[in-house]
């Protein structure tokens, strides 16, 4: 079970020779070879820190110890707890992450370094003005989790906040009130979801005495006033329950359960009443074997107990949404005093315990999210793993890249945080940030550097958008080849401002667009007409404006024009034979009509990939050649040698198959062209295995043929419409 002492600590078990005695035993708790290491990380943290002092006046390797001291308090590894004693080294002394890493190993080295990025981007974030009613405290929350690639990152976060909370009194009015708003919107939310409730609490009740200290103290006040007769009676109460369950034989731990100042008066606001009718100032848990045990105690307490209408919730028979599982009551106990009891199973408790019963969206008041619930109940589950695993490297491999693996989280120039689909470009970010923004988005900055526009956004990185004066989207950004916009939304955004644009402009555009997708893939002698009745219009420059608009893609231009060249070269071939097509594929994967198993192989004057229309010609010694129907070789032949041809088809080869295609690129010459060219064919998986270049000096350009192994001229138009977009390049289309 995760513990922590929760009554506010001492002065004295903040001095650094109660830390110091802490170091001294830590082989109490570690074994010897940690214990070395440990020893080592505090040697190497107060001569790093030596002569810094904290605001109380202290020195600062007292904080550092005592953050390590919280995080060994609730169970937690070596490695975390060097790195706790660590964590401020790397931004505030000139210890450096080589020398961590040199000493105490990657894994620590690594927490440490996070421990300090999460620090910047808190720093970032916590530029907002946070309120209830305001999302971005929800979803820092969100970013601050899913940016971490090891939860232990946050384990010593939290630890660090707590007693940052704890020696708040030693810095101004105004920065205590920053720091507790923050704490109790993003770090107590965080410890609960983590299942560490006593750290929650703790920072709920400290951000409280600073947020509300009239309310605190007159809740402290009246509860100090009978402390001590409220746990005389919680003892008594509790004396009474053992009796009267061990005399009908329930075996039951039964203790106390205090109440938080924090957590009484969000109840007394909820509620809208005072103190005196909170029942469960006074509270009491019982727990016992089994389900039916629990039912069996709520009957007895029931029995020696008036019970209080409508104070009954049995969240064992209908657990919450979260998984928490308990029986709750509250009665008229001895003396005529109200009483809460709770009543659970022992898993139920350690289930409670470790987070898996999610009290935040009940507690916090915050929106159902599915998707993110349903990872937040994965991320409690480690706390129960780390039970598990006798390694914490194979704790912490459970952990990487499990978790909000759908979401990027970043951050806008003034600290603003977006939540985005992961894979979201600079470009997707500027139009969730305002239409307009994405319109007039001519660039962006990450982290301050200049980025394309179609960089993939991380975790945690802060993005300015570089905008011009007047709004004019590229109809490239529609073109999903090109991989400029990844999410719908802006998607959309983009294709409406060019519905709304002028008629005619966007006709013309799309008959360049049409043009330039049949050339680049050498589709000749098809009509732009055809093309568009293939599509449904009816008119011809209806289809042109649609495709200007970007409501018609340059993937369906290609696969009508694809589909219509066979109808047009249908004269080329000779009248249809009358035996069965083979239902045997070649080696080529293709399929031959006739008798299977011919050789067969790829004309090397069209090079044709699937879906090209295709046709055979039966030569006099190797077999059939495969040609594109539009081939020139093919369309010249005379009617003696058309008697050759042959209906070919694309057979139906389950392994992956690739076709030689001959591209040609012209571009103006520059320095590292080929290698972008071959950067991109090499992201795309995609192998050259010919190429000759050359260059005109008289107007600086080169012209470069590429033969490439395709699976099928889909993939072909992918590639040339990324290699078009590289600086320089003129243009990029298919031989033919």
């Amino acid at each position: 079970m995760v513990t922590v002492n929760t009554s506010l600590p001492t002065d004295d078990a903040n001095s650094l020779e109660s830390q110091q005695r802490w170091i001294a035993d830590i082989h109490q708790r570690y074994s010897a070879e940690e214990s070395l290491l440990i020893q080592k990380a505090y040697e190497i943290a107060a001569k790093a820190h030596d002569g810094q002092l904290r605001a109380s006046g202290e020195p600062y390797i007292v904080h550092v110890l005592t953050v390590a001291h919280i995080l060994a308090d609730i169970g937690l590894d070596a490695q975390t707890i060097i790195a706790a004693i660590l964590h401020d080294t790397l931004e505030d002394t000139t210890v450096s992450f080589d020398s961590i890493q040199e000493v105490f190993g990657e894994t620590v080295a690594k927490l440490v370094d996070g421990v300090t990025k999460l620090a910047k981007i808190t720093h970032y974030a916590t530029q907002e003005k946070f309120s209830k009613e305001n999302t971005q405290a929800e979803s820092q929350r969100k970013m601050l989790l899913a940016m971490v690639e090891d939860v232990r990152v946050v384990f010593i976060k939290l630890a660090d906040r707590l007693h940052n909370m704890r020696t708040l009194q030693h810095v101004a009015p105004e920065k205590q009130l920053r720091i507790s708003r923050e704490t109790l919107d993003i770090y107590a939310p965080l410890a609960n979801r983590l299942g560490i409730w006593q750290i929650k609490w703790e920072l709920e009740d400290l951000a409280f005495r600073y947020l509300e200290p009239e309310q605190y103290k007159s809740i402290a006040r009246s509860l100090d006033e009978k402390r001590k007769d409220r746990e005389d009676y919680i003892q008594n109460v509790i004396r009474s329950l053992k009796q009267e369950l061990a005399k009908v034989g329930i075996e039951a731990d039964v203790t106390g359960r205090p109440k938080h100042l924090y957590s009484i008066w969000k109840k007394m606001s909820r509620k809208a009443v005072g103190l005196n009718q909170i029942f469960d100032t006074r509270a009491v848990r019982i727990m016992v074997k089994d389900i039916a045990t629990c039912y069996s105690a709520l009957g007895i307490v029931h029995t020696i107990w008036q019970h209080i209408p409508k104070e009954f919730d049995d969240y064992i028979t209908t657990p919450k949404g979260n998984a928490y599982q308990s029986l709750h009551t509250a009665v008229v106990g001895p003396d005529r005093k109200t009483l809460e009891i709770q009543i659970r199973t022992h898993d139920m408790h350690e289930h409670a315990e470790l987070g898996v019963a999610a009290h935040w969206r009940y507690k916090e008041g915050t929106k159902s999210d599915t998707a993110f619930e349903k990872k937040i109940a994965w991320l409690r589950q480690i706390l129960e793993w780390r039970d598990e695993e006798s390694d914490a490297g194979a704790f912490i491999h459970r952990f990487k890249a499990e978790i909000f693996e759908d979401r990027v989280f970043v951050l806008t120039p003034k600290g603003t945080i977006v939540d985005l689909p992961a894979g979201a470009t600079p470009l997707d970010f500027a139009y969730y940030v305002h239409t307009d923004v994405g319109h007039r988005c001519r660039g962006a900055k990450v982290d301050g550097r200049i980025v394309p526009l179609t960089y993939t956004l991380k975790n945690g990185q802060q993005i300015e958008i570089l905008t011009t004066r007047h709004s004019q989207p590229s109809r490239d950004w529609l073109n999903i080849n090109l991989g400029y916009l990844k999410t719908s939304r802006a998607r959309n955004k983009a294709r409406s401002w060019f519905k709304q644009q002028d008629f005619d402009q966007n006709v013309t555009a799309g008959r360049s667009n049409v043009e330039y997708e049949l050339s680049k893939l050498g589709i000749r002698q098809v009509s732009h007409e055809e093309v568009s009745k293939r599509l449904k219009f009816e008119k011809l420059n209806e289809f042109y404006a649609a495709v200007g608009r970007g409501d018609i893609s340059s993937t369906q231009i290609a696969g009508a024009a694809q589909k219509l060249v066979p109808t047009q070269k249908a004269e080329a071939l000779p009248t249809r034979a009358k035996y069965p097509v083979s239902t045997d594929d070649s080696d080529d994967g293709i399929r031959v009509q006739g008798v299977g198993n011919l050789l067969t192989k790829m004309a090397r004057c069209c090079k044709p990939a699937p879906p090209d229309p295709i046709v055979g010609y039966i030569t006099q010694n190797a077999g059939i050649t495969i040609h594109r129907y539009d081939c020139v070789n093919i369309l010249s032949l005379n009617q003696v040698k058309k008697d050759r041809l042959i209906e070919v088809e694309w057979g139906n080869k389950k392994q992956a198959q690739t076709y030689p295609v001959d591209i040609l690129v012209k571009a103006f010459d520059r320095s590292g062209l080929l290698r972008d060219i071959t950067a991109v064919l090499s992201n795309e998986k995609v192998n050259v295995i010919a190429m000759h270049t050359s260059t005109d000096k008289n107007n600086f350009q080169v012209y470069m043929e590429l033969t490439l192994e395709i699976r099928e001229v889909r993939e072909l138009s992918k590639l040339l419409d990324k290699i078009s977009q590289l600086p320089n390049v003129l243009d990029a289309r298919r031989k033919v």
